[in-house]
């Protein structure tokens, strides 16, 4: 009896909890509502299953507990029931599935429309770059990485030269419109998340991944790292803006481009630059276009 009440309590505290705990989901800020939808439907699937099947342990050990005259009947197999059990549990688990991948099929469909963003984490911060006029993004390798490379940009690549970089900012977006974020990692393996976007994805190592969103309300949130990376994780932090698309054309006009970076290098580190350029070659994989 004692086990029985303590199950029973333990489904009313957690029923409760969840009821009147004031740790929610932020609020949205993105398309990605399909995303919250899923994730309620798994929610309800396992707050139904977690409830009936205590309760029914609970009162199972109540009705069929030990009792003079009483004596259980042992009955190793019964077809029946299992049955019904891997049918129910089939269709839970079809029922937490589907949304998901429903939601998958559309993160994945970068609309035509979409703008282009690079995020390039590293230990422990972010960087970000633009494409410029041409609206392509550079190639870019770590072999290219120096002080006054710090993204990797191929010197020799003319797509790369009027690329915008911002390696000590915020990461400024406009709302309404349709993002691709490219995602580079120069060390070891990050990932980007803004709680509000509900989006997330992995920065591997050696490879390029990517989401997309479109913004749907003004405001700046915290970039986190979602992915243990050492032991500055927890300071990987950064932010990104939310703003109307004549506040983000305005900020997007006064970042430094690629090509300026280069002239004001120094002549020494040029010559370092271009002698790494010209005996490397760029993986496919490191390629934006």
């Amino acid at each position: 009896m004692p086990i029985a009440v303590a199950i029973t309590v333990l489904v009313v505290a957690s029923v409760a909890f969840h009821l009147f705990s004031p740790w929610w989901r932020t609020p949205i800020a993105s398309n990605w509502g399909s995303i919250d939808s899923a994730l309620d439907v798994t929610l309800w699937i396992c707050a139904a299953a977690f409830i009936l099947l205590n309760l029914f342990m609970a009162w199972a050990l109540v009705r069929y507990r030990h009792r003079p005259g009483h004596r259980a009947h042992y009955e190793p197999e019964n077809a029946s029931l299992e049955k019904r059990l891997t049918v129910w549990t089939a269709i839970g688990i079809a029922g937490m599935l589907a949304p998901g991948l429903a939601a998958w099929g559309k993160y994945v469909s970068v609309p035509k429309e979409a703008a282009l963003v690079e995020a390039v984490g590293q230990q422990w911060n972010w960087s970000f770059r633009y494409p410029g006029p041409d609206g392509v993004l550079g190639a870019a390798s770590v072999k290219y990485i120096t002080p006054d490379n710090q993204l990797g940009l191929d010197p020799l690549d003319p797509f790369g030269r009027d690329d915008l970089l911002v390696e000590s900012g915020d990461l400024h977006l406009p709302v309404g419109k349709p993002v691709k974020v490219v995602l580079r990692s120069k060390d070891v393996l990050h990932d980007f998340y803004v709680p509000e976007f509900r989006a997330k994805m992995d920065l591997v190592p050696g490879i390029v991944t990517y989401f997309w969103l479109t913004p749907t309300r003004t405001g700046t949130f915290d970039i986190l790292c979602a992915e243990l990376c050492g032991t500055g994780h927890h300071e990987m932090r950064g932010k990104v803006v939310i703003e109307p698309p004549k506040d983000f054309a305005k900020w997007q006009s006064e970042q430094t481009s690629f090509s300026q970076i280069l002239a004001e290098a120094p002549p020494a580190a040029m010559s370092i630059l271009l002698l790494k350029a010209n005996a490397c070659t760029v993986p496919a994989s490191w390629s934006n276009r």
